[in-house]
């Protein structure tokens, strides 16, 4: 599955996966065959980490 490439529509592609169907950032992940530490790497660039405790990235 293709996700979208400019950032901050990642950014809600991806918060609306974990909200909607994902208990973490790792499940998203291995479900969509993502590599966690290049996602982090884009939100970072655009000044968002994850957080594990809301689930999200903010």
């Amino acid at each position: 599955m293709a996700i979208p490439q400019d950032p901050a529509i990642l950014l809600s592609y991806l918060n609306t996966q974990l909200r909607d169907f994902y208990p973490d950032l790792d499940e998203l992940c291995k479900s969509l065959s993502l590599n966690r530490e290049e996602i982090e790497r884009k939100m970072a660039a655009i000044g968002y980490t994850y957080s594990p405790e809301q689930n999200r990235f903010r």
